[in-house]
């Protein structure tokens, strides 16, 4: 009889504990299973127009930031600076414009600076799905060849930056030089 008491209590603090460890994870620091592997593919309109489809390829050949965002996303915002600074610096960003409004987006970017080269806009998630995305705002690193070379789910800091992304970046294109030029070279060749 105490047998059959025992072990319902027993699976259930098994069961609390397994909970309890896995709420003290933080979920920024997941490991994505596309760190490592292509960029996933994707067909979008591109957010100031729909007219023109924009694809992974026009993510690539240049090791580059990805940045999702969305109007919606306070953090979106508050990160904004940090990725005009980027920017500004001369380091490629592209961007998802992710389950947002594409008049509410337009009308964003033309009241604040828009930090992006290239913006997909991706209204039901579709890519975001196929690229891991967890919840706006998140960054990928991509090294010229369009490999994921990092992914941080959440808004990236100054601290961040001068720790992981930058180095990463500067790594990148001192291992790739020849391969974004070679790129560089195809984009401008390629018929449009």
């Amino acid at each position: 009889m105490k047998l059959r008491l025992l072990i319902p209590l027993v699976a259930t603090a098994a069961l609390l504990g397994l909970l309890f460890l896995g709420l003290g994870q933080n979920s920024r620091d997941l490991p994505s299973p596309l760190v490592g592997k292509p960029a996933p593919p994707f067909a979008l309109e591109a957010l100031e127009d729909a007219e023109v489809i924009l694809t992974e390829q026009d993510f690539i050949g240049e090791v580059a930031l990805v940045n999702v965002w969305a109007t919606w996303c306070s953090t979106c915002r508050s990160e904004k600076p940090l990725l005009m600074e980027l920017a500004r610096g001369g380091i490629p960003i592209h961007a998802f414009n992710y389950r947002d409004e594409r008049d509410a987006a337009l009308r964003y970017l033309s009241v604040s600076d828009n930090p992006y080269r290239t913006i997909a806009y991706d209204p039901v998630g579709d890519a975001g799905i196929d690229w891991g995305v967890y919840a706006t705002p998140e960054t990928y690193v991509l090294d010229a060849e369009g490999v994921i070379r990092y992914k941080r789910i959440g808004p990236l800091t100054r601290q961040l930056l001068l720790d992981e992304v930058l180095p990463l970046i500067e790594r990148l294109r001192a291992e790739t030089p020849r391969a974004e030029r070679r790129a560089r070279q195809a984009k401008r060749i390629a018929p449009s």
